[in-house]
């Protein structure tokens, strides 16, 4: 067994609605250096999955209720966090095992269950998770999580080109996580122990920037009292990250091409060059080409700074990324504020889905934060999400009281959450249910319900 378990015991959750079973399965894997917990229904399963980490699951795959164990599986293998998932029968028959196998469970258990081989499944689900874990931790995504093929693909894109010291373009919406993007390069790049330097080309005039980035001397401009370096020097063997580079002033965007092309820094004010060896990470929520059209970007830096492009979807393009987003957020929040909150309701999660995002992540981050500060209860529920967010102003007989629902019913903005993700997904049953967060039975059920 990995000694590392006892830094830090797995979670294993017991999903089985015979108490008297999940209870015996606890205790039984109680020799093991394990936190084992038991839950009694599938819909139980899945707020755990959703408000704390779980290494390996053991659900039996006939629940009671609407959630059965393969939903159970499919959420698990959601949350990206390698969740190992063994699945119990007393029905093994080919067709339902493949069909577990197939969707990422680690294994199955035929009933009556022989506790030597669930402690030995167990055991083998922790050392797999164990060793991803020890894969991984060379490839740092801080705060960057996805499991949209849109990110997923970007994650690769990152694991071929954070080594070496090609230069980077990531454009994409505000808000859409370019900066921790970019840090997520740097720190999976041989350069991860020299510094990651960021401004933001935006914020500042055209001499202050010429200052940040080269640095000055003494008595070069009114106000510069002492020689300074600038970011290049500074972030020498290391990454300079130049966000919003696309409101760069032409005459700056001349001096970082040759600076970029040289190597060679001059100082605002000095005739003394220094040789820098510093990897560019650029990003822009603007249309480069466009600008380039408009003659307000040049063209040779836009081929110099767009080694490799990468393009940040706005969230409301990867929707099936919330759930996994959200529950991180809360998990920060919760830590944050010593919060007693444990998760989001099914309904919340829904309306939460179903909303566009203009300010994207940032917003997502910021509202979660404020809904984990002001709720009084376990779980955020619809009353709890700010009313922007929430739909009752476009339903008839609503209020704008952000602190009520009057003359809106849960059902109605269930209701109006589902009509609008099946609209996005052109019908499509099971990529709706993904988006959503709820299991492709439980949408079929509501969509009867509810007569979509």
């Amino acid at each position: 067994m990995n000694n590392r378990w006892t830094e830090q015991k797995p979670v294993v959750l017991v999903v089985d609605d015979e108490r008297d079973h999940a209870d015996g399965m606890v205790e039984a894997l109680g020799k093991l250096p394990v936190e084992a917990l038991a839950v009694y229904t599938g819909e139980h399963a899945l707020e755990v999955l959703r408000s704390q980490r779980v290494h390996v699951v053991v659900t039996d795959l006939k629940l009671e209720g609407q959630v059965d164990g393969l939903e159970v599986l499919r959420e698990a293998k959601r949350s990206g966090n390698g969740t190992e998932v063994i699945l119990i029968t007393a029905y093994a028959t080919i067709d339902n095992c493949k069909e577990a196998l197939r969707q990422g469970a680690f294994d199955y258990l035929v009933k009556p269950l022989d506790i030597d081989q669930l402690r030995t499944l167990v055991e083998a689900a922790c050392s797999r998770h164990a060793r991803t874990d020890q894969e991984q931790e060379s490839l740092v995504f801080e705060g960057i999580k996805g499991v949209s093929p849109v990110m997923q693909g970007i994650f690769e894109v990152i694991r071929r080109i954070a080594p070496t010291g090609i230069s980077v373009l990531i454009e994409g919406p505000s808000g859409t996580g370019k900066e921790l993007l970019a840090r997520a390069i740097h720190n999976n790049s041989l350069r991860r122990d020299k510094p990651f330097k960021p401004v933001n080309c935006a914020g500042l005039t055209e001499t202050l920037l010429e200052s940040e980035l080269f640095g000055h001397v003494k008595g070069a401009f009114t106000g510069a009292n002492t020689d300074r370096k600038g970011l290049f020097e500074i972030a020498d063997k290391g990454t300079l990250f130049l966000d919003e580079i696309g409101d760069m002033p032409l005459t700056m965007q001349a001096k970082l091409l040759r600076v970029l092309e040289d190597g060679v820094v001059t100082p605002v004010g000095s005739n003394k060059a220094t040789v820098v060896d510093v990897r560019v990470i650029s990003a822009t929520n603007h249309n480069l080409t466009k600008l380039i059209e408009r003659n307000t970007f040049r063209q040779d830096l836009y081929f110099r700074i767009r080694g490799v492009n990468l393009v940040l979807p706005a969230l409301r393009d990867r929707p099936e990324d919330i759930p996994i987003l959200a529950a991180h957020f809360l998990r920060e929040a919760v830590e944050d504020t010593g919060s007693k909150v444990t998760g989001i309701t099914e309904a919340a999660m829904s309306i939460l889905v179903a909303y566009e995002w203009p300010g994207n992540i940032r917003q997502l981050k910021n509202a979660i934060r404020t809904m984990v500060v002001m709720c009084d209860r376990l779980q955020i529920d619809v009353p709890d999400l700010p009313p922007e967010i929430s739909p009752r102003r476009q339903l008839p007989g609503t209020t704008a009281s952000p602190a009520s629902l009057a003359g809106v019913s849960l059902n109605e903005l269930e209701k109006k959450a589902i009509a609008d993700t099946l609209a996005r997904t052109q019908g499509n049953r099971e990529k709706a249910a993904k988006i959503l967060g709820i299991g492709e039975r439980t949408l079929y059920r509501k969509i009867r319900e509810y007569n979509l």
